[in-house]
């Protein structure tokens, strides 16, 4: 059995790479990087007050953003609506508490709730760890499914959080 050894690994920018083994021809491997952050956020929609409404069809998943969980430190308890409740864009629809402080939660957009994430009830953490994903609150069917369009984007999030501080 023939061991094969690498002795040469260039770099040819962006395009590929050049790999050549003991005994074998040189191979161009071409590389791809991307990044899929900007597209995971791509739909997501924030109010001044930190929360975030993730908009598929008439369903809009909601919770706090990350900047919103590092204000708050160590989230340690989680109150959410109940399946059925219906809210008015603004009304208070939860809270949070952490080793730092209370927060309400208030809807960002008019609906019903559908479904609420118990895993956060049981792990707090999971706010801080994923509010993007693990750590959403709850789930609504929209009543006014254009509402969102009046948030903020990512792009608009962003530099409205970076003239907070």
């Amino acid at each position: 059995m023939a061991a094969c050894v690498l002795k040469r690994l260039t770099s040819l920018g962006s395009r590929g790479v050049l790999v050549a083994f003991r005994g074998v021809s040189p191979i161009n491997i071409h590389v791809r990087c991307f990044s899929a952050s900007a597209k995971l956020l791509a739909d997501r929609y924030y109010t001044d007050r930190h929360e975030w409404v993730e908009v598929e069809k008439n369903i809009g998943t909601v919770g706090i953003s990350n900047y919103a969980q590092e204000l708050l430190g160590e989230v340690v308890y989680v109150q959410l609506p109940e399946i059925g409740q219906e809210f008015t864009k603004d009304d208070e629809s939860g809270s949070l508490e952490s080793v730092k402080a209370a927060s309400e939660v208030f809807s960002p957009v008019t609906g019903k709730v559908t479904a609420v994430n118990h895993l956060v009830e049981d792990k707090p953490r999971l706010i801080n760890d994923s509010p993007y994903d693990k750590g959403w609150l709850y789930k609504m069917e929209l009543t006014d499914p254009d509402e969102f369009k009046a948030m903020m984007d990512e792009a608009a999030y962003k530099k409205f959080t970076e003239s907070s501080n």
